[in-house]
């Protein structure tokens, strides 16, 4: 086991990180964070031409062929600079769905689109209680022909309200099983949300007889999926939380550096330190977790049922650390709106609630250790 990145890892991050630096930096997403979309096409389109949405999509179905380590490669380095675009969405969560348990024929139709940045997903599974697992689910999909008919709410959607076709999860007599949907579907009506993060934007989405003529995988087999998926897109909303976390850690340190406070840097000041120090070991010790999870996931190792709840609740935390502790030590101007520390601290909090908050996911850990 190596956990050193290859040459062509490391490229593949310089180039990235070079390209979000340009293209998307922190300013970029407030500005689009003021927009109904939440992102930029003509970047997403970019971002498609560098081969982004493909990255681990097999070759077959028109993907890059890479593994799971350069996914979060990717999302490390899109945490760093608060990307408002629809890619955990479509690709991580969408994308891994149809992997995980599509046909053929869904493979080849959908994955070959989402490389090429022609098509975006996006995954309706929560309900109005907010829950992550099985039992939240309560959303009905009742025979009709050769097809379902969908009737319930989805709440706080990833994406939900741009997406081309959603990957919804609802109830048959079989169980949970998961429904892929047109989007502009008669039926289905999506309204965004106001919520704190508005650089990852979620949506309500209604279904009220909306039809659906594909299923993903067997009927009531759509909980095992999902399983999967969130365990797989936790890993990767894992590295992101990485990077988030990183930059909190060097703005705190660049801030320490320049703030004169008593004829002096702050940064001198044991107090100002020890937080700094803390901040490190939590990154360090976040990102350990977060490649040994990804690994698990390049590998499809068993390990991963372990690993991907471990690091989501252990980067979960580290990041809101990070990010609280980079606003005390930016004092009052870290509150305010001009200043990126609160943006930071936002995403931080709503992508530890997402996939559910760190007790759900030692819960999670727990039942599958059989503690």
């Amino acid at each position: 086991m190596d956990f050193a990145f290859s040459p062509e890892q490391n490229m593949l991050r310089d180039s990235v990180r070079g390209f979000l630096e340009a293209k998307a930096p922190v300013s970029r997403a407030r500005e689009l964070m003021e927009t109904d979309e939440g992102f930029d096409p003509d970047l997403w389109s970019e971002m498609a031409a560098q081969g982004w949405q493909a990255m681990h999509i097999p070759e077959e179905y028109g993907g890059a062929g890479f593994g799971y380590v350069e996914l979060i490669v990717l999302m490390e380095e899109m945490g760093r600079v608060l990307l408002a675009a629809p890619f955990l969405s479509t690709v991580a969560l969408g994308a891994n769905a149809l992997l995980v348990a599509g046909s053929e024929d869904q493979k080849k139709q959908y994955l070959s689109e989402v490389a090429s940045g022609e098509r975006r997903l996006a995954l309706a599974q929560v309900e109005a209680s907010g829950k992550w697992d099985e039992a939240g689910i309560e959303m009905t999909a009742t025979p009709d022909g050769s097809g379902w008919l969908l009737n319930g709410t989805k709440r706080f959607v990833v994406d939900g309200h741009t997406a081309d076709t959603l990957i919804v999860a609802a109830r048959t007599s079989a169980g949970v099983s998961l429904f892929l949907v047109d989007g502009d579907a008669e039926g289905v009506s999506r309204t965004r949300l106001e919520t704190m993060d508005m650089t990852r934007k979620q949506a309500e989405v209604m279904f009220d007889g909306a039809r659906s003529d594909e299923m993903i995988g067997a009927d009531g087999s759509g909980w095992a999926t999902l399983s999967r998926v969130i365990d797989l897109a936790s890993v990767a909303l894992a590295a992101e939380q990485v990077g988030g976390a990183e930059r909190c850690l060097e703005m705190s340190v660049e801030y320490a550096k320049e703030r004169i406070q008593f004829g002096r840097p702050i940064g001198s000041f044991q107090a100002v330190k020890h937080k700094c120090a803390d901040m490190l070991v939590q990154v360090e010790s976040a990102r350990s977790a977060a490649y040994y999870a990804a690994w698990a996931a390049s590998e499809d190792n068993e390990e991963l049922a372990i690993t991907a709840p471990l690091a989501k609740a252990y980067c979960s935390e580290a990041y809101f650390f990070a990010a609280s502790e980079n606003i005390q030590i930016h004092g009052g101007i870290g509150f305010t709106w001009e200043h990126d520390a609160h943006l930071y601290f936002k995403r931080a909090k709503t992508s530890e609630l997402m996939f559910g908050e760190p007790s759900y996911q030692r819960g999670v850990l727990a039942d599958r250790l059989g503690l």
